[in-house]
């Protein structure tokens, strides 16, 4: 379904932000887990950022990366560019929290899916944002809009569009892009699943004049149709083993062979960390110690121009001295 166009009313003007060369706020920390940028954030941070934007006007995309993300992106330098060329990446599951926390973020929180969406349509409720939906079946999508607007009835949806489960056409795609913008929604969800929803916002952010955020199977979460794990299981890092239980023939194969796979990738950046700190320090040790010889040679040079070579022998004892000292 589409929803009709309605009246945008005056906005704050949004703050301002530093931006980096490619989009991605400059003012943010990030991590890079396998090869993977993931931003280093809450969800206050990620609300502010995405307003920011949205009332501006900006194209922008935002994904919420769970370690499939991550196992997904190791195998298609597509899909990774795709990743690495947004604008926001917010750490979804917990797992890739404690990621970014072994990384040096001991502050990075968990910013997922549902909560963020729920948290956005509020905002966007306050703000006067006008906001739009696009992915999942019709009946979760009718649902989703129902839900968002009985929480927040100042919430305005100007678009929600169910895609057919196959490849749009040409005029269809154009049509689409055409409703989207049209519609005035300055923040569009996105929940087609990775990684579909992230390669669609890459190769369309640049048509669209508004905030593009990929939340996946948060629009059946929100919606009620799918439940969430008990809070003890997500602090846990055990989310997953709760969605497996539930839906073991769609979800088997991303666990069960992508989450050793990441633990893999994960352990060997660890060991690579490790091994290139021990060789840094190695190496300052070694230019130490060629520090301190050299200086015992320079001074031994003075010497003996001075004495007529009497201060060599003294002074390459005192090099001898120096080198022994520092090996202790």
């Amino acid at each position: 379904m589409t929803l009709a166009v309605s009246d945008r009313r005056t906005i704050p003007a949004a703050p301002e932000r530093s931006i980096a060369p490619n989009g991605h706020a400059a003012d943010l920390d990030a991590r890079y887990v396998a090869g993977m940028r993931v931003d280093v954030l809450n969800y206050d941070v990620a609300c502010g950022t995405i307003a920011a934007w949205a009332e501006a006007g900006e194209s922008r995309y935002v994904c919420v990366s769970a370690v499939n993300n991550v196992v997904l992106a190791s195998q298609d330098r597509a899909f990774l560019d795709a990743m690495n060329g947004s604008d926001l990446t917010t750490p979804d599951g917990t797992p890739l929290m404690w990621a970014l926390q072994l990384l040096g973020a001991e502050r990075a929180e968990r910013v997922c899916g549902p909560v963020l969406t729920a948290e956005v349509c509020e905002m966007a409720a306050r703000l006067g944002i006008p906001v739009g939906f696009y992915g999942g079946a019709p009946d979760v999508l009718d649902e989703l809009v129902r839900t968002v607007k009985a929480r927040s009835p100042e919430l305005r949806v100007t678009y929600a569009y169910s895609p057919p489960f196959r490849q749009l056409t040409e005029t269809e795609e154009a049509a689409v892009l055409g409703e989207i913008a049209a519609s005035g929604c300055r923040i569009l969800f996105v929940g087609l699943g990775a990684p579909k929803q992230e390669r669609w916002m890459a190769e369309r952010v640049d048509a669209l004049p508004c905030v593009l955020l990929g939340v996946g199977a948060a629009f059946d979460v929100v919606a009620g149709r799918s439940p969430r794990a008990p809070a003890i299981l997500q602090r846990l890092g055990l989310e997953w083993v709760y969605r497996l239980v539930h839906e073991p023939r769609r979800l088997w194969r991303r666990y069960l062979l992508g989450n050793p796979r990441f633990v893999r990738l994960f352990a060997r950046q660890l060991v690579e960390i490790t091994l290139a700190r021990r060789t840094g320090r190695m190496v300052s040790r070694a230019i130490a110690r060629q520090g301190v010889v050299g200086g015992a040679r320079r001074l031994a040079a003075v010497a003996t121009s001075a004495d007529g070579g009497q201060g060599e022998d003294a002074a390459e004892e005192a090099s001898g001295r120096e080198r022994d000292r520092h090996a202790a």
